[in-house]
């Protein structure tokens, strides 16, 4: 699994114009799936995501983590992360999970997710989405749980 994860002061996914997810402080979370991931790569990156400590402590030093600031969280599913550009121009896209097994995973991890208490806002999966972030620092974090990253 991997994981573009930016701390965000505001952040919204609109599909046709209308927003479905959107969420003020917290973490805009990007996710692609892989072929090859299991429930313990989803356990991996959820506690990677929840526990990151970047935003800012009563010093402010990033020392704190999403569940300490009480913070959103907007997931929103793109199997592009697993675009491979190594050969040629067009990137392919064969290690990405697609379907409904993408979908399934996509749905199992957004309920580990909100299993922790957090809000937790989503994209339409599969959707042409349009994603407004406003991200805080910059603050952006690349998250994978392959061993080969």
């Amino acid at each position: 699994m991997r994981a573009v994860v930016q701390r965000v002061t505001y952040s919204s996914v609109k599909v046709d114009g209308e927003i479905v997810g959107e969420i003020n402080k917290g973490f805009n979370v990007l996710l692609g799936i892989s072929k090859e991931d299991t429930e313990e790569d989803m356990k991996y990156i959820k506690d990677k995501i929840i526990n990151l400590r970047v935003f800012n402590d009563e010093n402010d030093k990033m020392n704190l983590s999403l569940l300490d600031v009480k913070g959103e969280l907007l997931l929103i599913s793109q199997f592009t992360l697993y675009g491979d550009a190594r050969k040629g121009r067009r990137p392919n896209f064969m290690n990405a999970l697609g379907g409904d097994e993408a979908r399934k995973f996509y749905e199992k991890f957004i309920e580990m997710m909100k299993d922790t208490g957090l809000k937790v806002q989503t994209g339409i999966f599969g959707a042409d989405m349009k994603v407004d972030i406003k991200n805080d620092g910059p603050v952006t974090i690349l998250l994978d749980s392959s061993r080969n990253f």
